[in-house]
């Protein structure tokens, strides 16, 4: 395999403190760069918009893991990312594969079904910000706890057919899978926590059988197909929870920061100098909610130039939420949230055969979540401006841990 030598290959941070200004120095250092990731596992690191997209779209990349992955023999006990990056869904799938596998998932998240779900999203916000509502005047509340989860958990759950005695497990347990700073042994801890919650979905569904995309994929496979493993099954289920939940939860909470971190631009979206669009689109820009997504392969030696090489098998992990930052697409302070900009070009949900089905439900959410509240709550504030939440610490998704708002600041007196 082509490397550099191991002394200089740089370690990604799990706890993504700067997952940015990582992102940018790698980009600097050429169009892949290998790099370690926790628990040893080494990867090509991508970071620029184009070479993103070029791989993104190269049939010479994969992300079946047990075709095209031979360091999957020597992946330690443990990985904590193993339950994203070993996933046996359409996620993880090539070719053929993933066309028919996204053809029996993606009707669920088509734009015309998810923009039924609108009256349902809205009655969900309507009741969480009116509960913000009735904080009293100066005391504060962390949002992402009050609205952006519980709307983005009660609407994916809704669709799914997920009774509601699970969902505060269900979610819970994503949420754990995704740090990257844990060890081995909480890592399968973890791991098995979220087996479980999936298995308990699945055994009810079984049993309660309704009109769910749930339901739909106990349906039996047609006679010219293959039938999904329990583990399929399973793996499935988690690819649907959180296509359509980690990525709004992260997305709706990064707006309202990016927005109440910045007066200016609030002030300007109240005078009508730019709309809710602007907003949502240059928060994917430059806070996309998904950074690296575990991971790909190399089935053919792949040249990109500038000396670099990705020998076949070698492991690949995209930077999706570096690609909004990239200079050489964003020449004027790409490194800035300013909604004015034109250009507001991102790879926020990804590029190419595995463009994240959640997408259209992310942006409906979102958009209704921060609407219902900026038009009920004009005065909104953050608790504290000076002192900006920690990020999420993981290398995979990338948003506040929480934010603390004001919802209705008291009158001075």
């Amino acid at each position: 395999m082509s490397a550099e030598p191991f002394h200089r290959c740089p370690v990604l941070d799990p706890t993504a403190r700067a997952a940015h200004a990582e992102a940018a120095a790698l980009r600097a250092r050429g169009p892949a760069v290998l790099v370690e990731l926790p628990g040893g596992v080494r990867a090509w690191s991508i970071t620029r918009y184009g070479v993103i997209q070029a791989l993104t779209t190269d049939p010479r990349v994969s992300r079946d893991f047990r075709r095209h992955w031979p360091g999957l023999a020597e992946l330690p006990d443990g990985w904590p990312m193993a339950s994203v990056a070993l996933q046996q869904s359409l996620a993880n799938t090539y070719g053929e594969e993933h066309r028919r596998l996204r053809a029996r998932l993606a009707p669920s998240f088509a734009p015309r079904r998810v923009e039924a779900m609108r009256p349902r999203v809205q009655a969900t916000a309507d009741r969480l910000v009116d509960a913000l509502a009735a904080v009293p005047p100066g005391e504060s509340v962390d949002v992402r706890r009050a609205l952006s989860l519980p709307l983005t958990m009660t609407v994916i759950c809704d669709l799914l057919g997920v009774p509601d005695h699970l969902r505060t497990g269900l979610g819970t347990a994503i949420d754990a899978i995704l740090d990257t700073t844990i060890d081995a042994t909480e890592a399968v801890l973890r791991q098995v926590e979220l087996q479980c919650r999936l298995v308990e979905l699945l055994e009810h569904k079984r049993e309660h059988p309704g009109a769910d995309p749930t339901s739909d994929l106990l349906i039996p496979a047609a006679a010219d197909q293959e039938e999904s493993s329990e583990q399929q099954l399973l793996d499935s289920l988690f690819l649907m929870l959180g296509a359509g939940y980690e990525t709004s939860v992260n997305l709706i909470t990064s707006v309202l920061s990016e927005l109440l971190s910045h007066p200016e631009q609030s002030a300007r979206l109240r005078a009508g100098g730019i709309d809710w669009t602007d907003v949502i689109e240059e928060t994917l820009r430059h806070e996309g909610p998904v950074m690296y997504m575990p991971l790909r392969y190399a089935i053919e030696d792949i040249e990109l130039g500038e000396g670099v090489s990705i020998r076949r098998g070698d492991a690949i992990v995209i930077a999706f939420a570096a690609a909004g930052r990239d200079p050489a697409v964003h020449p004027d302070a790409p490194d800035t949230f300013d909604p004015t900009r034109t250009d507001k070009a991102h790879l926020a949900f990804g590029y190419g055969p595995h463009f994240c089905l959640g997408a259209h439900l992310a942006r409906l959410e979102t958009r209704i979540a921060v609407t219902t509240l900026f038009d009920r709550l004009p005065r909104v504030a953050l608790a504290h401006p000076d002192q900006p939440p920690p990020p999420i610490p993981s290398l995979m998704v990338n948003g506040p841990t929480h934010l603390d708002i004001v919802p209705t600041p008291a009158e001075p007196t």
